[in-house]
């Protein structure tokens, strides 16, 4: 079982990794890792679901139905950054 301590520690982890990760990309390679990675927004909302799926009491309830809405903006910007950029090598027809 993780502590409230533990849980703690790995998420601050994780944040500091992922900022120093994605804050040495190159800004010309953003939107095609974020529209490729689609798929991995979909698993954080199936899990969010899952989450809120197995809560018993109103705080789990609360912040599991909040990570849905956070997962579900996720999924729908991430296919929003797609469709942009898709829409940038469609030719114009006037």
């Amino acid at each position: 079982m993780i502590t409230g301590f533990v849980a703690l520690y790995i998420f601050m982890l994780a944040a500091f990794t992922g900022y120093e990760i994605i804050g040495r990309v190159p800004t010309i390679l953003h939107t095609p890792l974020m529209s490729g990675s689609n798929f991995v927004h979909g698993i954080v909302l199936v899990g969010s679901m899952v989450a809120l799926g197995n809560a018993n009491g109103f705080w789990q309830i609360l912040i599991g139905f909040v990570g849905v809405l956070l997962a579900a903006g996720n999924v729908t910007g991430g296919f929003v950054v797609t469709d942009r950029m898709l829409g940038m090598f469609k030719s114009s027809e006037d």
